[in-house]
């Protein structure tokens, strides 16, 4: 690819599609049991309730990848930034550039809507995207420890003490 591949933004009608890439993802990570979205919440999720966005890379009018987006917030910025939950690129179409392209169109929305950061988590065994991540300027964040409360520990934690 020797030139900045086509993107467009996801509709209402790719729903099956988005579900189709997030399922491929989850299968190379080897997760793909964990994978409960189905077309009907990703459809209100994103499209009625607006709380993230797609973008796919084009190869010759196809999808060959996706982004799947959404806004967050720095208090010790003050401004938004971008957390990338997704980017998934097509085996057959890794090595093209289409990772870093859909990398950089995000960077780009986040520079066009002003904000402070654009940023994701990466598997530890990962390496490929490590190491592809690295060379494009990104630092890991080693103070951190990501923290999850679901399923019925989040219920817990909701109820009223």
């Amino acid at each position: 690819m020797s030139n900045e591949p086509e993107f467009r933004c996801a509709r209402r009608a790719d729903v099956p599609l988005i579900l189709q890439f997030i399922r491929e993802l989850a299968d190379y990570e080897g997760m793909l049991d964990e994978v409960v979205a189905d077309e009907p919440t990703l459809e209100e999720w994103i499209f009625d309730r607006g709380r993230a966005e797609v973008i796919f890379a084009l190869e010759d009018d196809c999808e060959v990848g996706f982004a799947l987006f959404f806004h967050n917030f720095s208090t010790f910025l003050g401004r938004a930034g971008i957390y990338l939950e997704d980017l998934y690129v097509r085996p057959e179409h890794r090595g093209k550039g289409y990772g870093k392209a859909l990398l950089r169109r995000l960077a780009q929305i986040a520079v066009e809507r002003g904000c402070g950061r654009l940023e994701w988590w990466c598997l530890d065994w990962n390496r490929p995207s490590i190491d592809f991540y690295l060379a494009m300027g990104a630092e890991p964040m080693s103070d951190w420890t990501v923290y999850r409360v679901t399923g019925e520990a989040l219920n817990t934690l909701a109820r009223p003490v």
